[in-house]
């Protein structure tokens, strides 16, 4: 699968590889086969677990388990890590360019059935895309002066962001 294909189901349907708001830690670990960091809050009240290329962050409810608050593709970072693409290809089976601009990822989005209406708003030197229906943003970089090499350029995307609504108590 391509990056731009990939990223195009997790705005469509707010899944990574089947996981969404509300996975367990457990199903996580069994759906992703990567090397990851994790870094727990001193009491343990969150765990933020890092792969690199995507990064989750859990509540502990119920006790004791870890249940997935967000997640977000760091797609900035394939700027400057040769082998993050590759070592998500081999262990995901999705193969990511170094840069995806959102020319391309909306392009991709113009052949994905049941695509979500996104709202446009200005966030300084960034654009968000966001899908409420999927609760999925997408931050592209907009500052002309911002040119590919180690970082992302302009009109490439910075991340991909999956959001828990806000529920009122």
């Amino acid at each position: 699968m391509t990056g731009a294909e990939f990223l195009a189901s997790f705005i469509t349907t707010g899944e990574l590889h089947g996981l969404r708001i509300g996975s367990t830690l457990d199903e996580v670990d069994r759906v992703l086969r990567h090397p990851f960091v994790d870094v727990v809050g001193e009491e343990r009240e969150w765990l933020r677990r890092d792969y690199g290329l995507v990064e989750f962050a859990f509540n502990p409810e119920p006790e004791p388990e870890w249940v997935m608050a967000t997640a977000s593709v760091q797609l900035h970072r394939l700027a400057s890590d040769d082998d993050l693409a590759r070592a998500w290809a081999r262990s995901m089976g999705v193969d990511f360019p170094r840069y995806t601009s959102w020319e391309e990822l909306r392009e991709e989005l113009s052949r994905t059935h049941g695509v979500p209406e996104l709202k446009i708003t200005e966030q300084g030197g960034i654009l968000q895309y966001r899908a409420a229906s999927s609760n999925v943003s997408v931050l592209v970089v907009d500052a002309e002066d911002e040119e590919r090499g180690f970082r992302v350029g302009d009109g490439d995307v910075w991340s991909l962001d999956l959001w828990a609504p806000f529920r009122a108590s």
